[in-house]
């Protein structure tokens, strides 16, 4: 008779299955976690007791009607082509060194309008061009 115990083998966890599952996790988590940018720096600036001088500056304001109408500086364009908006916007920057261009469209303006008085003043050299936009404040009802 064999009195001796019989030797049972060492018990081994086998940890590659586990770390495949942990990376898996990893990954998942990391995909579907939604980053958020900060864009904004919180100012708050000094208070002055004088108002504010408005400085005139020379531009060329362009408005465009839901339409398609186009104004230079106040006055409509009879043609909406591409060289009567140049000729307009010159008319208007007439003296002016490389004025700024304000481009104020409607939302219900096409886009081919904007695209037209872009063109025309950069056909000119004029490559300052800005656009007017309104600024929206979302309001909270529910208090």
């Amino acid at each position: 008779m064999n009195f001796q115990p019989r030797r049972q083998p060492d018990v081994e966890i086998n940890l590659t299955p586990l770390i495949d599952v942990v990376f898996l996790l990893l990954i998942f988590f990391m995909v579907s976690t939604t980053f958020e940018r900060e864009s904004e720096i919180n100012i708050t600036l000094p208070e002055a007791s004088e108002k504010a001088k408005e400085i005139e500056i020379d531009v060329v304001e362009i408005s465009i009607d839901g339409r398609g109408r186009i104004y230079v500086s106040g006055r409509v364009l009879l043609d909406s082509g591409v060289p009567a908006i140049k000729q307009a916007i010159a008319q208007a920057a007439e003296g002016m060194d490389e004025p700024p261009i304000i481009i104020n469209a409607d939302a219900e303006a096409r886009h081919q309008s904007v695209v037209k008085v872009m063109d025309a003043a950069r056909q000119l050299g004029l490559r300052r061009l800005s656009f007017v936009t309104q600024i929206v404040v979302e309001t909270d009802d529910s208090q």
